[in-house]
């Protein structure tokens, strides 16, 4: 893995994991906005990290538990997973090795897909990744529901860094179609499945709700697949810092 930071180190920290197909530098235009009163870590995934192999989850986790304890972070304010960056955040948080406050899953990956499919969609994924590096980004307007020049160059050095056999090894080990790991009932009232109306993920929030009955599950009607945080990194930054602060949602307009 890589990890950048912002802030001060001996601020409360907000530990950031990042969606598929970008690295760490994406979860800067949010944590920009927060590193007056947060310390953020974010870790880029070994799947986009040169000369470094992906070995697992559990792997990843623990080199993000290492790097706190090496920082001097021994609990997190807050834990942020975007997309696929929820099953890492997930096998994080289910470790239980650093207490955690609050944490927000944005449009969470949640799929349990058969290991034969994981492993057919893999060179499929490749491709499309690959292809962000190799057109200069033209090809992110097929792929997501926005083609942003705010967001495109995150995506154009994870297509440079990213080798088939790393997205093999990572597909292998991710959204498996294994029960989801158990949470304290007191960790999923302090944990938000935030999921937008209009995106494919919406699907996933029903078994979501049955796994984690004591969470939080607001829905941002009308919205994409992670929309409010690519359209409004301050606003969304300012959301986190309510819910640090007062445990619950801010008032947003389209949140039900």
């Amino acid at each position: 893995m890589r990890f950048s930071t912002l802030g001060d180190p001996t601020n409360p920290a907000i530990l950031f994991f990042h969606a598929m197909g970008v690295v760490e530098e994406s979860s800067e235009r949010v944590s920009k906005h927060l590193a007056d009163r947060y310390y953020c870590v974010m870790p880029t995934s070994t799947v986009y990290c040169e000369n470094q192999r992906y070995a697992g989850r559990a792997d990843e986790a623990r080199q993000v538990e290492e790097f706190l304890r090496g920082h001097g972070v021994d609990r997190l304010a807050f834990v942020v997973a975007s997309s696929i960056g929820a099953d890492l955040g997930m096998a994080f948080l289910a470790r239980g090795a650093v207490p955690v406050d609050h944490v927000f899953f944005d449009g969470g990956q949640f799929a349990q897909i058969g290991a034969g499919t994981r492993a057919a969609m893999a060179p499929l994924l490749y491709l499309a990744i690959k292809s962000l590096y190799w057109t200069r980004g033209a090809t992110l307007r097929h792929i997501m529901w926005c083609d942003d020049e705010a967001i495109r160059p995150y995506f154009i050095e994870a297509g440079r860094r990213l080798t088939l056999a790393n997205m093999r090894r990572q597909m292998a080990d991710n959204l498996v179609d294994t029960p989801f790991p158990m949470l304290s009932a007191s960790l999923q009232s302090r944990t938000f499945w935030e999921f937008g109306s209009a995106e494919d993920h919406f699907k996933y929030r029903d078994a979501v709700m049955e796994a984690w009955p004591r969470g939080n599950f607001p829905v941002f009607e009308g919205h994409n697949h992670m929309q409010f945080q690519i359209d409004d990194p301050q606003g969304f930054a300012a959301m986190l810092a309510h819910i640090i602060e007062t445990d619950e949602l801010p008032e947003l307009p389209f949140c039900r």
